[in-house]
């Protein structure tokens, strides 16, 4: 139990560095854009991929387990935009780019740890942690939103792409599925939830990526353990995020 308070504790406190003193904006800017690309851009093939692809599995799920007459053929374009925007894109999502950008982040902060890049920061009086983390955060926060709203897009459309090609239900009826009962707030819901997702998946990997200690063996393990505690953290925070604001 003490363990965990520690890193509880510890972790407090590197955020506190990082936002008690950032240095200039403009020393940011080129870091801000270059972690944009990183994280957000180099992420929007296996985003694109997946939604699309889950997309298409959901509708045929969906139009082979309607058995009833009573369940009308809109069900599955309803049924397809609610796991997409509600789930599938806010969550998932975010846990295969805990995957994928968590463990980048942890790696090349835990690389400059071990090589002693950091330190060189802090004896030329540079706050390190606000110089290396708070860019990839705001970046994280900024780009996220949009590859959410491409992956609700990308795999409602993938829907109705299996719908038009397999015959399972009409576009028509697809098309009035996605409008049925359609609640905008939905879509605030899902940004709420990916805003913190993303700042959870940038600040945890930067943790342990920045308390990295001894060789590269060590970079690999804490590069592990962002993505563990990152996808537990999203889990937990998802459940505690869908009581406060949905129900």
């Amino acid at each position: 139990m003490g363990e965990i308070y520690y890193h509880i504790g510890r972790y407090s406190m590197l955020i506190f560095r990082v936002f008690s003193k950032p240095e200039k904006f403009s020393i940011y800017r080129k870091n801000f854009v270059q972690e944009i690309d990183k994280i957000g851009l180099s992420s929007i093939g296996i985003v694109s991929l997946m939604s699309t692809f889950i997309g298409v599995v959901i509708a045929l799920q969906t139009a082979s387990n309607i058995d009833s007459p009573l369940l009308p053929a809109y069900t599955v374009g309803f049924t397809v935009r609610q796991s997409i925007i509600l789930e599938f894109s806010p969550t998932i999502i975010a846990l295969i780019l805990a995957g994928k950008v968590g463990s980048n982040i942890a790696s090349e902060i835990g690389t400059m740890r071990v090589t002693e890049q950091i330190d060189a920061l802090d004896i030329m009086g540079v706050n390190s942690a606000a110089y290396l983390i708070l860019p990839k955060i705001l970046a994280a926060i900024f780009i996220f939103p949009f590859l959410i709203i491409i992956s609700m897009f990308l795999g409602i459309f993938g829907g109705m792409l299996i719908s038009w090609i397999t015959g399972i239900v009409t576009v028509n009826d697809y098309i009035y599925g996605i409008q049925y009962d359609f609640k905008p707030f939905s879509i605030v819901y899902a940004m709420i939830k990916t805003v913190v997702f993303a700042f959870v998946i940038t600040t945890i990997s930067s943790y342990f990526g920045y308390f990295s200690k001894g060789s590269a063996l060590e970079v690999g393990r804490s590069s592990t353990a962002a993505v563990v505690y990152s996808s537990v953290f999203i889990l937990l925070l998802n459940l505690i995020l869908t009581q406060l604001i949905l129900i």
